[in-house]
């Protein structure tokens, strides 16, 4: 049975009619001039560690959790999303890919909509700034022995992978991943110019949160996030929530990546859209939330993660930098979607993932009124 939805394209403005049946889009029309409300891909966030009291890195995560947290983000029109596992042992990152592999195989909505997990780490650096909130014990050189293991436990669910460049083997293992298929993503490292061009050079596809992961000091030039921004063979992820990039920041990064070239990711923890407070989480150990949704490791200035969903990050840029509504929603669908198998993208054949939007500019995020995963309504 033939389903639609409409609305308006963001990168346009025209009215599109939006028909679907069994889980792709069959046709797109022209909608009707007076529709009001906006129409676009779900939104595809890379890095997602955790939402609303539930996280991937838990050492009891649950098959139900798992479920839990798909279904929390689709109300925030995210139809596509990669668990994030960060830093930790072996022993915890493979029971996490095999506990989610589970939640896939139990689910064949849920095994739609995370296509992959993002491996954020252990090979990352080990100093404190770089290292972000990642655990220290557990930071280690690449091993390409240990990733053939998490792929053997999961089912080669790991898709993504950030790594330090930093190693005297990261080249090789970058090579070695991305021959596989891997999306090799470039974070939490002290590395020199000429290592983050050695990764590009070795497949490296992806940077992690630039701008953060990285020392507080920084040479003013050359900078490993100079090379970044001008390392044409690296897309580069970014948090758009005002607390990990100012508005200046975010703007003249984007400018240098290019809308091609950005996206958009959320980062989110556990404690998104918890009461701010001081809490001990799997990520960061006792970190502060403040009201503001600012997540510091407690008692001092390094952020913990991220509490804004992607839908407010859309928002963000779009009124904060100068791009427009339809650049947003790219950097969160379509650019993200290239690491997913070619999602983001309204066209016939494409899988029906869809929502239903408004925004004004000014409003701090998109509300939101239709979610369509694989041509069913999310709360269905």
């Amino acid at each position: 049975m033939t389903h639609s939805l409409s609305g308006r394209d963001p990168s346009t403005g025209k009215a599109l009619l939006v028909r679907f049946d069994e889980g792709r889009i069959t046709a797109v029309d022209a909608g009707l001039p007076s529709e009001t409300a906006w129409l676009a891909p779900g939104l595809i966030d890379l890095q997602v560690n955790g939402y609303q009291g539930d996280d991937f890195n838990a050492d009891d995560l649950t098959i139900e959790a798992v479920q839990r947290l798909a279904c929390r983000l689709c109300a925030t029109g995210v139809t596509t999303f990669q668990p994030t596992l960060i830093t930790a042992s072996e022993e915890k990152i493979v029971h996490n890919l095999r506990i989610i592999a589970a939640a896939r195989k139990a689910n064949p909505l849920l095994a739609h909509m995370i296509p992959s997990v993002h491996v954020e780490g252990p090979h990352i650096a080990p100093e404190d700034g770089p290292r972000g909130a990642h655990p220290l014990a557990y930071v280690r050189p690449p091993d390409l022995a240990e990733f053939a293991r998490w792929q053997a436990a999961s089912g080669n669910l790991a898709g993504m992978v950030t790594v330090s460049p930093h190693y005297r083997k990261a080249s090789e293992y970058i090579h070695a991943l991305s021959q596989q298929g891997i999306s090799v993503s470039l974070g939490h490292s002290g590395a020199t110019a000429d290592q983050i061009h050695a990764a590009a050079f070795a497949g490296a596809r992806l940077s992690t949160h630039l701008g953060n992961g990285v020392a507080s000091p920084l040479p003013r030039h050359p900078n490993l996030i100079w090379a970044q921004l001008a390392e044409d063979r690296l897309s580069a992820t970014m948090i758009a929530d005002g607390h990990h990039l100012p508005a200046d920041t975010l703007k003249a990064m984007l400018r240098a990546k290019t809308v091609q070239r950005a996206i958009l990711i959320s980062d989110l923890v556990m404690l998104a859209g918890m009461p701010s407070g001081e809490y001990e989480t799997p990520v960061g150990g006792k970190v502060e939330l403040h009201a503001d949704g600012t997540l510091n490791m407690a008692g001092t200035c390094y952020l913990a993660g991220a509490t804004a969903t992607l839908k407010d990050a859309i928002a963000y840029v779009a009124g904060n930098t100068g791009f427009s509504l339809g650049d947003a929603i790219q950097m969160a669908t379509e650019n993200p979607g290239h690491f997913v198998g070619g999602r983001g993208v309204l066209r016939v054949g494409a899988p029906a993932d869809l929502i239903r939007f408004r925004w004004k500019d000014g409003a701090s995020s998109l509300a939101i009124e239709d979610v369509i995963v694989q041509g069913r309504s999310w709360s269905e």
